[in-house]
């Protein structure tokens, strides 16, 4: 509220510095009036900003009754300083409002004044474009804060996504393929049921396991600490027979890389045990110069239709893109499924 009483200060100085000597008590009354008025509309503005603006607006007739024989400008600056607040703070509707009696009063009380005083009006005007274009400026800057904040949780929701996916898929499905194993041979092969069982418990101590690290690891915002091709041996767990080949060497991967091929060929051999009607899967590891190449082929039914993408694939060609690698997915040549990836490594 307190910024309109600078400038309508320096504009009484001006006025009576101008007049040559002390105000008569008509001015000092004239002078005490507007100034409640100043103060009082720069204390509404934000509030009720057409209010607070009638009270400014008010102050220009009121300068007509002085006896200082220059036009009283300070009126006007106050004016134009409301004007800009409205226009910097309020909608466009209320600022239209506002810039339309603005000019329509300052049009009436000028009526009689020489032409060269109507700059006053486009004064008023310059003051509210100016108050718009920091406004729209601040908009902009809230809705691009806002967007920011709503890309971010989606951004988090995917994560979050992506890694319970990750964690559950794989013990789901080895829990689903030992308990129907389990399920055929218990009458006449209990130790091979037995077995699966011990199978099913330990997945499911596994993922127990899992879901506590990632809510931990949400709760305190720090990432879980995820699998590598380092843990490839624990995908036999899934009850299928799985040949890890590997080409050119194994080497250190930088972790992101590393915990997306192995995400990736998680995913596919848990494909392979819900899906592919299949007992076995080859996994081809190769460690080029500039990337590192996963494939997984099955050799299940396969098909030569046209292939469904569900969440297991999705999030395996998500995390490809991610890491700037390439992803495919589909029927092999030889009969069943192919998934391969290549993931970017920087050469060493």
């Amino acid at each position: 509220m307190w910024w309109t009483v600078p400038p309508w200060a320096v504009g009484v100085l001006v006025m009576v510095l101008s007049r040559g000597g002390s105000p008569g008590g008509r001015d000092l009354a004239v002078m005490a009036v507007t100034t409640v008025l100043v103060v009082a509309g720069g204390a509404l503005l934000d509030r009720l900003p057409l209010t607070g603006l009638g009270l400014l607006l008010a102050t220009l007739p009121a300068g007509g009754w002085l006896s200082i024989g220059i036009l009283p400008f300070a009126q006007f600056a106050v004016v134009a300083f409301g004007l800009y607040r409205i226009a910097a703070t309020a909608t466009r509707r209320v600022s239209s409002i506002a810039l339309a009696a603005t000019a329509a009063v300052e049009i009436l009380c000028l009526l009689s004044a020489p032409p060269v005083y109507s700059v006053l009006v486009l004064f008023a005007v310059i003051a509210w474009l100016l108050g718009r274009a920091v406004g729209q400026a601040r908009e902009h800057g809230a809705a691009r804060v806002s967007w920011t904040a709503a890309q971010a949780v989606t951004d988090e929701r995917l994560r979050i996504s992506r890694e319970l996916h990750d964690t559950v898929a794989h013990s789901i499905g080895v829990i689903a393929f030992q308990a129907g194993a389990a399920r055929r041979v218990i009458g006449t092969r209990p130790d091979e049921a037995a077995r699966a069982l011990g199978e099913i418990e330990t997945a499911g101590r596994e993922v127990l396991t899992g879901l506590r690290r990632m809510l931990v690891a949400l709760r305190d915002g720090d990432p879980a600490p995820a699998g590598g091709l380092a843990d490839l041996s624990r995908l036999g767990s899934a009850g299928l027979s799985v040949e890890i080949r590997e080409l050119g060497g194994r080497r250190d991967l930088p972790p992101e890389v590393d915990t997306a091929a192995y995400r990736i060929i998680q995913e596919a051999v848990t494909n392979v045990a819900r899906h592919a009607a299949t007992g076995s899967c080859t996994v081809t590891i190769d460690y080029r110069e500039t990337e590192v190449a996963v494939e997984i082929v099955d050799g299940g039914r396969g098909g030569r239709g046209p292939v469904t993408p569900g969440f297991g694939l999705a999030g395996m060609r998500e995390r490809a893109a991610l890491l700037g690698g390439e992803f495919a997915a589909g029927p092999a040549p030889g009969g069943g499924f192919r998934v391969a990836a290549r993931l970017p490594v920087e050469a060493r």
